[in-house]
């Protein structure tokens, strides 16, 4: 739990009774790898804060997955826009290897904004950077190519190449794993 408190304390410091009481609504939850966060027409209702592990936002594809996004270690993930909507989900949420997660329920985490003195700064901040990080990958989708995008995840994700399987990355900068071969070859 210590790593969240470094991660909120870097965005804003919380006091120690602030800390106490939001720390006392974190649950923490051991899954496998592969394990589903959330599904398809289930609605979000936790925010996960990644003490160990991997985890793939995609859409499910009878053919192949539309991967759009991966989240590490001491990194927030959650169904945003179900969790703010509470309307059933569009995509899935799932573990790529065994994980370590602490989790709040939308109904606590709103407790903490009311009642901890820099509650809703963190939680604006944090969405604010759920849209940085949303804005940035639709305009590289939109302005660069996929080799440019896969050259990106060197700079940006370096993680990300070294422990996802080939057919995400592929996924993720929108090109078929035969065509990620071709810029892999290519690059090298």
């Amino acid at each position: 739990m210590d790593e969240i408190r470094k991660f909120i304390d870097n965005i804003s410091p919380m006091n120690n009774s602030d800390w106490e009481f939001f720390s006392s609504k974190l649950q923490e939850i051991k899954l496998d790898r592969n394990t589903p966060l959330l599904k398809v027409g289930k609605t979000e209702n936790y925010l996960y804060f990644i003490s160990k592990g991997i985890i793939r936002l995609y859409i499910p594809r009878v053919e192949s997955d539309l991967t759009f996004g991966f989240l590490f270690e001491n990194e927030f993930v959650t169904g945003y826009d179900s969790f703010l909507s509470q309307m059933p989900s569009e995509y899935q949420i799932e573990t790529l290897t065994e994980s370590v997660l602490w989790r709040i329920s939308k109904k606590d985490l709103e407790e903490v904004y009311q009642k901890t003195s820099n509650g809703n700064i963190i939680g604006r901040k944090m969405a604010e950077n759920i849209f940085l990080i949303k804005s940035k990958r639709e305009i590289s989708l939109l302005n660069k190519t996929a080799e440019e995008r896969y050259l990106s995840l060197f700079i940006d994700r370096p993680k990300l190449l070294q422990q996802i399987p080939l057919k995400y990355i592929a996924s993720y900068i929108g090109v078929t794993p035969q065509a990620l071969s071709r810029i892999r070859k290519r690059i090298n």
